[in-house]
């Protein structure tokens, strides 16, 4: 229970950088530029990684007993700071092609781009909500049925490799979501967007705009990426405290990727299938991780990982950029 501090904090680390990004920074509704959005990934980027080396710390110095289990030193300074590396690096990937599903929803509802980050902001408090509850899900999980839900979570990644394969994002319907037609049932919904509201009163009735139905796919949306994504980083690690940070950090720096990216996002073709390469091999290595730990590879593994994701990540970016070369006029 001592660790129960170093959660707090963390926690509130995050509600100062949210509370600063609304209420500071993007306090007035404005078009956000790539210039912006390139210098606010890198923001994010450099933050994350102070973190990582504030997590070194912490687990080299086991405080408040982090990184250690009824005495025993599960993770040494080391040790987790790769960890967190390699979760943050396959939780940032993975969230490349959340992209391409969101530049399809806005474009679907034609959603102004002066209130796109309105929409991403409170969809992304809501994913770290949403995260949090299905990371502790996903830990006591494995802690009460490791034997055969390193099985399961191996087998959700190969499947949705598998899916990724076969289904174009073409084929999402953002006007069948379910959440959108419950929505529909119980409320009317205005026309037009109001600014930035989600909520509009007129004629003493309260209606939903299309902004708030945008906010409900992007949220949905998120659910169904988590439910790939947070397996994969448990191949990595089970101590929740690195699955959680690193989570957390790469959805905060999703929203300014977006906007660094969504314009061109398409012309890094082979990043689907770098990330179908990552989910097989994060899969399958999740479905022999009892045979690992018990040869005492882990730590192998850990380094392995890491440097398969960088390398699928960097070959598939610079066969786009080379096919862009020889594609472009």
């Amino acid at each position: 229970m001592e660790t129960i501090w170093l959660w707090i904090g963390f926690i509130a680390l995050v509600m100062v950088f949210l509370a600063l990004d609304l209420g500071v920074f993007n306090r007035k509704a404005h078009v956000i530029g790539i210039r912006e959005a390139v210098r606010w990934t890198i923001v994010w980027i450099v933050m994350a990684m102070l973190f990582n080396v504030a997590v070194y710390f912490m687990y080299e110095h086991h405080l408040f007993g982090i990184g250690t289990h009824h005495g025993h030193v599960d993770l040494d300074g080391t040790q987790a700071a790769v960890k967190f590396f390699t979760g943050y690096i396959i939780e940032k990937s993975l969230s490349l092609d959340n992209i391409f599903v969101i530049s399809m929803v806005f474009t679907f509802f034609g959603v102004p781009a002066i209130y796109q980050h309105r929409v991403l902001f409170w969809g992304i408090l809501g994913a770290l909500v949403m995260r949090g509850v299905m990371i502790g899900i996903g830990t006591t999980a494995l802690h009460w049925f490791s034997g055969w839900m390193n099985y399961v979570f191996g087998l959700i990644l190969i499947f949705t490799a598998l899916k990724m394969m076969f289904v174009k994002h073409e084929e999402v319907h953002p006007e069948k979501n379910p959440l959108v037609r419950l929505a529909k049932r119980f409320f009317p919904v205005t026309g037009d967007y109001h600014g930035e509201k989600f909520f509009v009163r007129l004629d003493g009735r309260l209606f939903l705009t299309p902004l708030f139905l945008v906010l409900l796919v992007v949220e949905s949306m998120d659910v169904v990426f988590a439910v790939d994504s947070i397996p994969a980083i448990f191949a990595i690690t089970t101590d929740p405290f690195i699955v959680f940070t690193s989570n957390i950090f790469a959805i905060l720096g999703l929203r300014s990727l977006y906007f660094a990216l969504a314009a061109m996002i398409r012309q890094f073709r082979y990043l689907k299938q770098s990330i179908i390469v990552i989910l097989l091999y994060v899969g399958c290595k999740m479905m022999v991780l009892h045979h690992i730990e018990a040869h005492g590879l882990s730590n192998t593994m850990t380094w392995v990982s890491l440097g398969v994701i960088l390398c699928v990540m960097g070959i598939g970016v610079v066969a786009s950029l080379a096919k862009g070369r020889t594609t472009s006029p």
